[in-house]
């Protein structure tokens, strides 16, 4: 008689997230100073999985759900910064490999410690027999030191230069992806923050790609996986890993503060700043903010994933849900880390205290598209029974 097997537990990825933390903060300066994530730290987060966590399981991946993926960037960011931007980066890279070649998805994605890092902007593609030649320099790609292929993202030519238009009359674009060895790097890293994301511009001359090893994101003719979690856009999963970003440096400065307030007392102060009705007023606003945003976000993750999980398409009035919330948490992680910092005083301002570097990794955060004013500018205008033509919404 067949013995009945009993189901794998589950994984607790935020679990396994908090293991590395220790191992992140006591490498943060490191980071900060050599621009780059340390060896032991990329181990680390190989070692428990966490850049598979958006990859199809079909190869290897963990598929998880996107509330889980937040919370999980979320406590590397609690630690650094710049560590959860590249592991963010590196997680949406692996979106790629539910709409390639399950034999190209392997090739990329099987190695252990394969990396996929890409940039804005496009470059060109001409198409030729059996592929294109890819052309075009990329601005910046995070976690590009520690990566082992690139995505070029670039609008497709016919050989002899005529633009290629789809059936509506727009670009065609595809994102192109080869070993890592195959481009040029430039040092253009001199940043005010996320300093250790190490996001250098490359650059390809020329380069001969297979058109296996190339796809049109959010195409779903070309989408192979159907799981829920491959319906949600490429944008707004990278949006998510974002957000998740700029939580977790609110969550963490807060903390910081809270902790500083129970001791510090001003100078020219009768009371330490705890005692103060408006450090209370401010820290009471600033942990509502924080924690409204992060509901918002997770709940709203939480019901397009059960939209998702019927087979359905995600609907614009969902979409436009999650824009906000994307936007909405950048916004408010960006105000509570203002507040405190000026609250902190002089303390602030000293490296080894830990909001000065919080406060520079957050405004570069927020610099970042996804977290533009303009966001809600889509929203409003979606609200207002007009319909935006935003490959962010």
């Amino acid at each position: 008689m067949l013995k009945r097997l009993s189901p794998e537990p589950a994984i607790d990825w935020i679990a396994r997230a908090r293991e590395v933390v220790p191992l992140i903060a006591g490498a943060a300066d490191r980071i900060e100073r050599d621009r780059e994530l340390p060896e032991e730290v990329v181990s680390a987060l190989h070692d428990r999985g966490l850049f598979r966590l958006l990859l199809p399981r079909t190869c290897g991946g963990a598929e998880v759900q996107p509330a889980v993926y937040l919370q999980v960037i979320e406590e590397i960011a609690k630690a650094d910064a710049s560590t959860a931007w590249c592991l963010g980066q590196g997680c949406g890279g692996t979106i790629a490999a539910a709409y390639l070649k399950k034999e190209v998805a392997h090739d990329i994605f099987g190695p252990r410690h394969a990396v996929v890092a890409s940039g804005p902007n496009f470059g060109k593609a001409l198409a030729v027999e059996g592929g294109y030649r890819v052309h075009g320099a990329w601005p910046f790609a995070s976690g590009s030191k520690h990566a082992t292929w690139l995505a070029a993202h670039c609008l497709v030519h016919a050989a002899d230069g005529t633009p290629r238009v789809d059936a509506d009359g727009n670009p065609v674009e595809r994102t192109f992806l080869f070993p890592k060895g195959n481009a040029t790097f430039t040092d253009v890293w001199q940043v005010i923050g996320l300093k250790g994301t190490g996001s250098d511009q490359y650059a390809v001359n020329d380069l001969l790609v297979p058109a296996d090893y190339s796809y049109t994101r959010e195409l779903a003719a070309e989408r192979r996986e159907t799981g829920p979690l491959y319906r949600f856009s490429n944008y707004h999963m990278f949006g998510v890993g974002f957000a998740g970003v700029a939580l977790g440096i609110g969550r963490a400065t807060l903390d910081a503060f809270i902790a500083l307030a129970r001791d510090k007392t001003p100078r020219n102060a009768p009371q330490i700043l705890r005692e103060n009705a408006s450090i209370q007023l401010l820290t009471g606003l600033a942990e509502t903010r924080l924690r409204s945003a992060r509901t918002f976000l997770l709940q709203t993750l939480r019901d397009l994933w059960d939209t998702a999980a019927t087979g359905e398409s995600i609907p614009v009035d969902q979409r436009a849900s999650l824009r906000m919330a994307i936007t909405n948490a950048s916004h408010q992680g960006r105000e509570v880390v203002d507040a405190v910092y000026h609250a902190a005083g002089a303390t602030a301002i000293f490296e080894r205290h830990p909001f000065e570097r919080r406060f520079r990794d957050m405004h570069t955060v927020s610099q970042q598209v996804q977290a533009h004013a303009s966001n809600f500018e889509l929203i409003g205008q979606h609200l207002l029974g007009l319909q935006p033509k935003s490959k962010y919404l």
